[in-house]
């Protein structure tokens, strides 16, 4: 692996970094968990995409720069490092657009892609049921064959920001006969469709960031299948591989933290009894860099991330939940104040609550140890 950039990487890098240094907003915008901040967040997507930085690495048709991997990756850590707004479109781009570009049709891509990259559509993952988290394999929503396409019917939660999104994407049982991993089918679904019905769901900010989605007797036309009918777990796998490593929680997200928390220290006077952890985090989220920039390079060379995704999962979901409790160490009593109050530091408290669902989405980290056993170490169950 050879950690040099090209002469065309560094341009790269100083021409993205010289449009976000002029156009990141000044002033943070509103939570993209309301109504109001997600708008605002829509707005700036709309902007990144009109200059050609919404999905870099998508070919130039859909809206990208045709960039490289390690070209993306640049992107991610100039991104970070300038402190640009949350990305509103992360569950299209990162998730279902990998997706699409594996296992959907010509006619798909054409449709979607472009809409979802300028944030003109929105999209939610829904693979999560009441009795259904993290043994995905056991849902039981339901859609039966009818002329021209489906009738879904079942119970999808936790979908974040499904409440401000347009359509959902997930597993439904077509094969009713079936059980586990087999009969299912990945569908796309218009959340404005007659017999779905929508309840927001607070997070510990009391915030609406996820939506339970109840459907009813829902049509979906055969277009919005992805992949073959009853084939839709090795479709699901392939949104895993990108859930859990590589496009989701890019290296530059933890290195702006790991920098955040340095300088907290060096503002909190570099208390010698925090030293080891500071420096412990800082030197994770390096060799998470270094990680995944090997794992492009094999990517580059033909290879797949396949269930090393799961050990990146744990990886950083861990590390996330670390580095935040060392800044939270750092800031004593004062790092509990809400964000409204006179004393409160800005941001720590809203990120540390978030970094504790870290192990939880994506499938929890239990799971990812079983999965890491038996694929990775090949352990016997």
């Amino acid at each position: 692996m050879d950690l040099t950039y090209t002469e065309s990487e560094q341009a790269f890098r100083e021409e993205c970094r010289a449009w976000l240094e002029a156009h990141v907003p000044r002033t943070p915008l509103a939570s993209h968990n309301t109504r109001e901040g997600f708008a605002q967040h829509v707005a700036w997507e709309h902007e990144l995409f009109d200059a050609g930085w919404a999905v870099v690495s998508w070919p130039k048709r859909f809206g990208g720069r045709e960039a490289t991997l390690i070209e993306w990756l640049i992107f991610e850590e100039e991104y970070y490092r300038a402190g640009a707004p949350a990305r509103v479109t992360q569950n299209g781009i990162f998730l279902l657009g990998p997706t699409l570009f594996e296992c959907g049709s010509e006619e798909q891509l054409e449709r979607i892609l472009r809409p979802m990259a300028r944030a003109d559509f929105l999209w939610a993952q829904a693979w999560s049921e009441p009795n259904s988290g993290s043994d995905l394999a056991s849902v039981r929503s339901t859609a039966r064959r009818v002329e021209g396409g489906w009738r879904l019917s079942g119970n999808k939660t936790w979908c974040s920001r499904g409440s401000f999104s347009d359509g959902i994407y997930g597993l439904f049982r077509t094969d009713p006969d079936s059980q586990r991993h087999r009969g299912l089918t990945y569908f796309m679904i218009h959340l404005d469709q007659p017999g779905i019905t929508l309840r927001g769901v607070d997070d510990l900010d009391g915030e609406e960031a996820f939506a339970e989605v109840f459907l009813d007797d829902v049509f979906v036309p055969d277009a919005d299948v992805i992949g073959e009918v009853n084939q839709g777990w090795r479709v699901a796998m392939a949104t895993t591989s990108s859930e859990r490593g590589l496009s989701l929680r890019s290296p530059g997200r933890f290195q702006a933290t790991a920098d955040r928390l340095l300088t907290l220290y060096a503002e909190r006077g570099r208390p010698e009894r925090l030293r080891d952890r500071v420096l412990q985090s800082w030197m994770d989220a390096e060799a998470y860099s270094l990680y995944t920039y090997q794992t492009v390079t094999r990517m580059r060379e033909g290879g797949h991330i396949g269930a090393d995704s799961s050990l990146n999962k744990i990886f950083w979901s861990e590390m996330d939940i670390a580095t935040h409790e060392t800044a939270m160490a750092l800031l004593g009593e004062s790092a509990w104040l809400a964000p409204d109050a006179p004393d409160a530091t800005e941001g720590w408290l809203h990120d540390f609550l978030f970094s504790l669902a870290g192990p939880i989405y994506a499938g929890t980290n239990e799971i990812q140890r079983n999965i890491v056993a038996q694929r990775v170490l090949e352990l016997p169950r």
